[in-house]
């Protein structure tokens, strides 16, 4: 361990203190940062993107903050999302994923496949036991209607 060496006196001492003050400060910044970084996100997400809403502002990080906190356990993890492809999930595959994994730090890898395909890998999920996909979209239609629950891959 390297020791630091100070002159003497009061004023040694006085530097040395604010200096070990400044960095279990800065220690602390460092600490608390990514809870900031996620409201961050969330305050741009807010402000370029969910606009219009029927929420306030206020409301709209409230429940940001919501989700911020719920996400915790699972931040750095990736889940796997399948749709068929339509406008929406298009916008939900390259926008709302962008923004879910910036306000949670869940990584979401989004497949737009056609619909017969989406019902095919869905039905071979559920035959084989096997988890390609933590969620998919309810396919409006299909007379099939698949909807599948989400859970983190392991």
């Amino acid at each position: 361990m390297r020791h630091l060496e100070t002159s003497k006196g009061p004023s040694g001492a006085r530097i040395l203190m604010m200096t070990s003050a400044f960095a279990l400060i800065a220690a602390s910044a460092a600490l608390t940062a990514p809870a900031r970084a996620d409201e961050a996100a969330a305050k741009k997400w807010i402000d370029s993107e969910f606009q219009p809403s029927t929420l306030s502002k206020d409301d709209q990080l409230k429940e940001m903050q919501w989700f911020i906190k719920a996400a915790q356990p699972f931040k750095g993890m990736e889940i796997n999302v399948v749709s068929e492809t339509l406008t929406t999930h298009e916008y939900e595959s390259k926008t709302l994923a962008k923004a879910f994994e910036e306000i949670t730090g869940i990584k979401v890898k989004h497949d737009i496949i056609q619909e017969g395909d989406v019902v095919e890998k869905i039905q071979t999920q559920m035959q084989s036991g096997k988890n390609v996909y933590d969620a998919g979209s309810t396919i409006p239609t299909s007379s099939a209607r698949i909807s599948v629950t989400a859970r983190p891959s392991t």
